[in-house]
Order: C-alpha cells, then sequence, then structure tokens
C-alpha cells in the first residue's frame, strides 16, 4: 500500500523534530569521561625512599591517605621524597603534584617489596607522552593567564642575547652583577639578571631581593622597605660556576615608586660575603621594553 505524499512529508518532518529534540538534550550533558586524567603508575616500599624529579619547583602535594608519607628537598625544589609509612598496605592509592609552572600530576600507587624503579625523572618525558598525564592549573597571581605560556615566555626573553639595559650593574671581589634587561608584558616586569663570575671560585646564590626605599633616608630600618615577592624565577640552577656567566629570570607584578623612592637590588652569596647591590630608578621601570614579536620556543 502506497502513503500518501503528504503523511509521508508530515511523518518525515516529525522524525527530524524527535532527532532535533533528543540531539539539544543530549549536548546538554557531557560525560566526565572526556576530562578524564590519567595517572603515572609507581610503586613504594617501606625501607627504601622514591624520588621523583619534576621539571620545575614543587607548589602542592596530596597524599590519598596515610599509607604514604612525602616531603620536599630542603635545597633541591623540584625533587620530591615519597615512601610507605605501613609495611605491606594492600589497597591501592594515590597522590597529586601540582609544580611551579602550573602543571598538575595525578599518580596511583602500589606497594612493592622491592620496586623496579626508586627514581623518577619527569623531565624526560615527550610532550606528546606528558600531555597524557599531566595537565595546566590558573594560579591566582597570574591573573587567570596561562602558567604554561607564562613559563614559555620567561624562557624566551631569558635567552635573548642582546643586552638592552648598560647602565645598571655591581662589580666586586671578581663577580659582576647587571640587569641585563627589563621588559614588561600583561602588567608583569621580566627583570633579566646576569651575572659573570672571573674569579675561581664558584658562586653559590642564596638569593636575588627586591626591596623599594626612600634613597634619601641613610639611617632606614627593615620596616620601612617594602619587601617585593617574586612570582617566578628561572631557571632552577642556582651555582655560578667558577670563570663562567650565568642568567636569570625574575617575573614580578607591575609597579612604579614614587618620588625619592628607589628600587634596590641585591643579589647574596650562600656561606660567602660576596654580595652585590644594583639599583633601578622609577625612570627605567616605565622605560621597560614591552614584549611583542616575540616568537615563542615550543620545545
Amino acid at each position: 500500500m502506497k502513503i500518501p505524499f503528504k503523511i509521508f512529508c508530515s511523518i518525515f518532518f516529525f522524525m527530524l523534530t524527535i532527532i532535533g529534540i533528543k540531539a539539544q538534550v543530549n549536548t546538554g550533558f557531557a560525560s566526565l569521561d572526556k576530562a578524564k586524567l590519567e595517572p603515572f603508575k609507581m610503586e613504594v616500599t617501606y625501607n627504601k625512599t622514591s624520588h621523583l624529579l619534576f621539571p620545575s619547583p614543587i607548589r602542592y602535594v596530596d597524599l590519598g591517605n596515610e599509607s604514604l608519607i612525602a616531603s620536599k628537598s630542603e635545597d633541591v625544589s623540584n625533587v620530591l621524597r615519597i615512601k610507605s609509612s605501613v609495611k605491606g598496605f594492600e589497597e591501592e592509592t594515590n597522590f597529586s603534584v601540582i609544580t611551579q609552572d602550573g602543571k598538575f600530576y595525578s599518580f596511583d600507587v602500589f606497594y612493592s617489596v622491592s620496586p623496579d624503579a626508586l627514581n623518577y625523572d619527569l623531565l624526560k618525558l615527550q610532550r606528546k607522552y606528558e600531555k597524557d598525564y599531566s595537565t595546566e592549573v590558573l594560579f591566582e597571581e597570574l591573573k587567570g593567564k596561562s602558567s604554561s605560556l607564562t613559563e614559555l615566555l620567561i624562557k624566551t626573553l631569558n635567552e635573548l642575547p642582546a643586552r638592552t639595559i648598560k647602565h645598571i650593574s655591581s662589580k666586586s671581589f671578581g663577580i659582576q652583577f647587571l640587569l641585563k634587561s627589563l621588559y614588561v608584558h600583561e602588567g608583569k616586569f621580566y627583570f633579566n639578571f646576569q651575572i659573570k663570575n672571573k674569579s675561581n671560585v664558584s658562586y653559590d646564590i642564596d638569593f636575588i631581593s627586591f626591596k623599594i626605599i626612600d634613597k634619601k633616608n641613610l639611617k632606614r630600618t627593615v620596616v620601612q622597605d617594602k619587601i617585593l615577592s617574586p612570582l617566578r624565577t628561572y631557571p632552577l640552577n642556582s651555582k655560578v660556576e667558577f670563570q663562567s656567566n650565568s642568567e636569570f629570570l625574575y617575573l614580578l607584578d607591575q609597579f612604579t615608586l614614587l618620588d625619592g623612592q628607589v628600587l634596590e637590588i641585591e643579589l647574596r652569596e650562600k656561606g660567602g660575603g660576596r654580595y652585590q647591590t644594583i639599583r633601578v630608578e622609577n625612570s627605567d621601570l616605565i622605560h621597560a621594553k614591552v614584549v611583542k614579536n616575540i616568537h615563542l620556543q615550543l620545545k
């Protein structure tokens, strides 16, 4: 029996309507499986400590339960020590790590009397492989900006060969500390320093501090100084070998100085007295080079 053309058209458009409604309903929900982050698998034991070397300093660690104990290395901020707190726990547990470059890592942990490996170097992961096991988080101090892009910009600016500032430096005891360049981008200052060690003794950096001081008040106290805290530092290495040069980049929130103020930047040697001090005027800050036409190094 033939179906009349008008009835056929009515049925056809009715079916299209039903399919459209179902499609709208389905698109309103998404499965969490699509956002699932695959964890690393690793083994720990009671009598030995496992070490994980991350590409960036560790900022946050969360342990699944009391079967695990973990701590950051005191001298190396990107190394995590982890081991079992009890012998032979049976149930699988986990832990998570967030690093300073904005990466989130997840680990599933099993107990083993004799783990296949005790030391893990996450620096050796290929970028394509790493994407399956880590994801990116946004830090509040970056105002929602991608921390990975910030790290790429830091690395790129640190590797630029040109010295754009030639009048800010300090030199003594065979150590020269200079501000090589100063960039500004999206409300952030990028201070690029160069340290030249012409001596025969390596220079271990304790810290580089940033203070806004009153340059006319010679009897100022620590309370009167305004301490500025860097948001990022690059690279991780804090030693300048003898007869060599090294460059370091510090990321700070954008700021300016009042009349009579100056930014004092101090370089301190760990366990030594070869400290250096340089000063940056407000005119140097407001003439910082704007970041533009920079090709980020993605590898």
